[in-house]
């Protein structure tokens, strides 16, 4: 899910039975929608959950409309027997100025590519990332582990969640990439890296990924968006010298 206005940008991957996990995608994404437009018309909107007194208030939002979409995913979960268990990853990026707040859940991954080099913002709550941070298995061991597929946390599951918030500032020529395991899974870093380097084609690119994801043999749904931030930090940037102009 992408708004420019906002500055938001969204992706969930769902889990659970039949139709189940995709609910829980569509209900984390619309949640988390619903509650930064009701941030950005109310801005005493009482936060779900706690402050983080070591980030911005856009970052303590952007938590804040997680645990939202948590609470919405989890009651669903328990009002319907078919939805029982459900759940969702979830990677956001609500971007601000120049620095990129970001929240995320489970696996899915935002990535930062700058100066021809790609690097991960997120650090996945997975088993097999866990163990890789304990010294208990390598990463190239961890691609081969049959518990790969296993997440430490997810959106929906329990009636809170522990959401992971970090900052980072950007400039003028980033890209970003957010993404579901689906990509990550069998595409390497410096192969997503190739494809994001190659051209200046965004919605393209994106069609690369998944084509990639699904010729490694990919057996899950790929979500993918592609910001380049040189369009979003000059539209901020006239908006902010709009509203100087009027005043």
């Amino acid at each position: 899910m992408v708004d420019q206005t906002l500055g938001l940008y969204v992706v969930c991957d769902g889990m659970g039975g039949g139709n189940a996990g995709e609910i829980a995608s569509a209900l984390a994404v619309e949640r988390i929608h619903a509650h930064l437009i009701e941030a950005a018309r109310h801005a005493d909107l009482p936060l779900v959950g706690p402050c983080d007194t070591t980030v911005s208030v856009p970052a303590n939002r952007l938590a804040s409309a997680i645990r939202a979409a948590n609470e919405a995913v989890h009651r669903e979960s328990w009002s319907r027997p078919a939805y029982a268990g459900m759940g969702t990853t979830v990677v956001a990026a609500l971007l601000r100025e120049e620095v990129l707040a970001i929240a995320h859940v489970g696996d899915s991954r935002l990535y930062l590519v700058r100066n021809g080099t790609i690097q991960a913002l997120t650090t996945d709550h997975s088993w097999v990332a866990e163990q890789i941070l304990k010294g208990f298995i390598t990463e190239e061991e961890a691609e081969c582990s049959p518990q790969k597929n296993i997440v430490t946390k997810a959106l929906g599951v329990e009636s809170t969640v522990d959401v992971e918030l970090a900052e980072v500032p950007v400039r003028s020529g980033d890209m970003l990439l957010l993404c579901s395991d689906g990509l990550t899974r069998g595409v390497h870093p410096n192969d997503i890296l190739h494809i994001l380097s190659g051209s200046e084609n965004l919605p393209a690119m994106s069609d690369r990924l998944i084509v990639m994801a699904n010729e490694a043999g990919g057996d899950d749904n790929t979500t993918v968006i592609v910001v380049a931030l040189r369009d979003e930090l000059q539209a901020g940037l006239w908006e902010r010298l709009k509203k100087r102009f009027v005043a």
